[in-house]
């Protein structure tokens, strides 16, 4: 899945956790009014990365965003999950890092497993 991520790895970097948007974001009124066409590049495109040194974000098809902090940077992962959330798998992850930096990604699939596996390589 993580095509971007797979292409820019450091040396001795690996892969340790991904996700992407939940299948939720289809029943967003985006979707209806893209005939759903949206929310499948989306998830096909947007890539959620854990790897043993950094996190890697990466959004868009054509104009590409990418945030990448090394694990050292960050401060923390919050996690925020509403009831449905809760009940289906989905919320929203938040980054901070040391600077203050801070990026905030909604409608994340796993994102207490995304947290988890930030925390236990950091540590």
């Amino acid at each position: 899945m993580a095509h971007y991520v797979n292409n820019n790895l450091l040396r001795d970097e690996h892969i340790v956790f991904e996700t992407t948007y939940h299948w939720i974001i289809f029943f967003e009124l985006k979707s209806i009014f893209t005939l759903f066409i949206s929310p499948i590049l989306r998830r096909w495109s947007d890539e959620f990365v854990v790897t043993n040194k950094r996190i890697v974000v990466k959004t868009g098809i054509i104009s590409r965003y990418t945030f990448e902090m090394n694990l050292n940077k960050v401060e923390t992962v919050n996690v925020d999950q509403s009831i449905f959330g809760r009940i289906f798998g989905y919320g929203t992850i938040i980054i901070i890092g040391t600077g203050g930096t801070r990026e905030t990604f909604a409608t994340i699939a796993k994102p207490l497993e995304f947290r988890r596996n930030f925390q236990e390589v950091s540590s």
